[in-house]
């Protein structure tokens, strides 16, 4: 994709320096273990409500600084105890979603959505305990950072599409506060086309580390969604589309932003994402772990996961102490804040390109014909697509493909351009391309593209009639 100098500038604003503040403000709250929003008598300025009140404040600050352009809501519920020996909710317990939306611009889009989250709860070596320090520095007030400087820069531009930015509770509980939220959005038709969600993205620097790269953050994406049913996930299978859910084109289509927007553009001296290349992990998350992105999955929606290229568990779900020489907890001073920045700059780049860009291309299949013929044109292939709702005049549209056993997508046309080779057409509302390639060999998708080189995640075809 081109730069847009727009949003390079926009993304030259998110500063070490902020995220910094950030992060230490959330650790000045001590302990925002969620069950401490049950707990009375804490001291002034801390606990999980306290630190809640605090982001909403900054959310409405955010909000004032661009005329109010940011709706701000504080979702306040009752979770349930939890069943079973291992519940870490044992009695009724109040959380809170802090979120700020930036409506889109464009009646036909502004219902499309992009949302962008961290959780703002910590915890220390006991789920229980409220009291003890649990600084939560990396896990996740960097996350929440990533979700806040998203919004500060991002307000103060507008795009068609709806940004959508978060702080959740409850995740060190048992994901409660996203799984809350993602329900919600589902009840009241929220058409979310994409959740990053930032869990641990700190960086750690803890020093003699010599495996963890500042250069890299981790990109977790389911590979079948989590809502198919049986016959849906067994027609993926037979497909071979395993590595094509809606989420993993949506990690797919952060990669492709990185490659725009690493480096500073040629006009420009302003840093934008700094050499931060994100990896496709082709799995839902880290080994047999989880985060709220997971939520957003199970009811449908595309989700995925960044998180720093290594972790260390010393750091993490510990009491603050030294222990043999070793410094144990989640500590302020293990964090790089530069490497926060640069992963904010990440996902406000991937917002921003994603509203900016045509909704994606629906009814998208290989038009396969009633009576089917063995003959030499199966060596070709057709696509078939229609544009979606409210899909401006001046959308052009890019076909793209990989081999079957490629993670990423290696070779692009646009349609138009696909007519020289063999076939295009456009009718009534429908478009056509045949192009030269056997669909036996590699996976085909077909992308949105506005007049400035925004574009949509892919959407490989089905087969249809």
């Amino acid at each position: 994709m081109p730069v847009d100098f727009r949003i390079a500038h926009a993304l030259g604003q998110i500063s070490p320096a902020q995220t910094q503040k950030i992060i230490s403000t959330l650790v000045s709250f001590r302990n925002r273990s969620t069950l401490s929003s049950m707990v009375k008598g804490l001291p002034p300025g801390t606990g999980v409500t306290a630190a809640a009140d605090w982001i909403y404040s900054q959310f409405q600050a955010i909000s004032a600084q661009c005329g109010n352009c940011l709706e701000v809501h504080r979702d306040t519920f009752t979770q349930a105890p939890g069943t079973g020996p291992h519940a870490r909710i044992t009695q009724p317990t109040t959380l809170t979603d802090v979120y700020a939306v930036l409506r889109g611009t464009d009646p036909g889009q502004a219902a499309r959505m992009l949302l962008v989250t961290g959780h703002y709860d910590s915890r220390n070596s006991s789920n229980f305990n409220t009291t003890d320090p649990a600084p939560g520095a990396n896990d996740d007030a960097s996350g929440v950072a990533v979700s806040l400087e998203c919004a500060r820069v991002l307000s103060k531009l507008r795009f068609p599409a709806t940004l959508v930015f978060v702080a959740v509770a409850g995740e060190e509980q048992g994901l409660y506060g996203s799984r809350h939220l993602a329900q919600e959005a589902r009840q009241q038709g929220w058409h979310l086309e994409g959740v990053l969600n930032n869990d641990i993205v700190g960086g750690n620097r803890t020093p003699g580390d010599k495996f963890q790269d500042e250069h890299a953050v981790r990109v977790y994406s389911e590979p079948v969604p989590a809502d198919a049913t049986p016959e849906q996930i067994r027609r993926i299978l037979m497909l071979g589309y395993d590595s094509d859910s809606p989420s993993r084109e949506l990690a797919r289509a952060i990669t492709e932003v990185a490659r725009t927007y690493t480096g500073a553009p040629a006009t420009s001296s302003e840093p934008i994402v700094s050499g931060l290349a994100p990896v496709l992990e082709f799995r839902t998350d880290r080994f047999l772990r989880g985060g709220d992105h997971e939520s957003f999955n199970e009811q449908g929606f595309a989700a995925v996961r960044f998180s720093e290229w290594r972790e260390d568990f010393n750091h993490q779900h510990q009491n603050v102490r030294m222990e043999d020489g070793v410094q144990y907890g989640d500590l302020l001073k293990f964090v790089d804040f530069n490497y926060v920045a640069r992963v904010a700059r990440l996902n406000a780049a991937t917002m921003a390109v994603l509203a900016d860009a045509p909704p994606e291309p629906v009814h998208v299949i290989y038009p396969f014909p009633k009576v089917f013929v063995f003959n030499n044109s199966l060596n070709d292939t057709s696509i078939s697509w229609q544009p979606a709702p409210g899909t401006p005049a001046d959308t052009r549209y890019m076909i793209v493909w990989r081999p079957t056993a490629a993670p990423n997508w290696t070779r692009a046309i646009s349609a138009e351009k696909a007519r020289e080779i063999i076939s295009w057409a456009g009718k009534d509302a429908t478009y056509t391309v045949t192009l030269p390639i056997s669909k036996d060999n590699v996976i085909f998708g077909v992308m949105a593209v506005d007049p400035q080189g925004h574009r949509s995640p892919a959407v490989v075809p089905w087969p249809g009639r």
